[in-house]
């Protein structure tokens, strides 16, 4: 076989440093449209980006000659910088440490994308710690829930 087909859908997850509630409505989509230009220059590419005050959730094809550890380091590390040399935040901004990361068939795409895009309607209903635990069971991840969140 002289080319190589992939198709690795992984939705990650990630919160604000102690799940405080510093990414502002008022510059959320500009957040995103840098997170998806960090993504896409890395060879991967962006299908959905949404998420609450405290937390984000990213759905992208991975480039299997990438690794998902440096796209996550990079896309917090430059976000984070980006925040700060904006003055985005009245206090410094970081990522807790950190993510989930899941992978999802094709058939199950369209489903992912709807419930990142509607981020802030399902967390009327949960708080984003249930919305967690529950990703990490329903994907059968074994965790100590001691270590699962930083404290607050």
């Amino acid at each position: 076989m002289s080319n190589t087909y992939t198709k690795i859908h992984i939705h990650t997850v990630f919160t604000v440093n102690k799940r405080e509630e510093l990414i502002s409505k008022k510059w959320r989509d500009r957040l995103y449209k840098y997170m998806v230009s960090i993504i896409n220059d890395q060879g991967h590419k962006a299908l959905a980006i949404g998420g609450t005050a405290n937390h984000v959730h990213i759905l992208f094809g991975l480039c299997p000659n990438k690794s998902l550890s440096s796209l996550m380091l990079r896309l917090k590390r430059e976000t984070s910088e980006w925040i700060n040399n904006e003055k985005l935040t009245k206090s410094i901004f970081r990522w807790q440490k950190g993510y989930g990361a899941f992978s999802y068939s094709p058939s199950h795409v369209p489903n992912v994308i709807n419930y990142i895009l509607n981020q802030e309607a399902h967390h009327a209903k949960q708080t984003f710690r249930d919305e967690y635990l529950n990703i990490l069971q329903k994907n059968n991840v074994e965790y100590d829930e001691r270590f699962v969140f930083d404290s607050i």
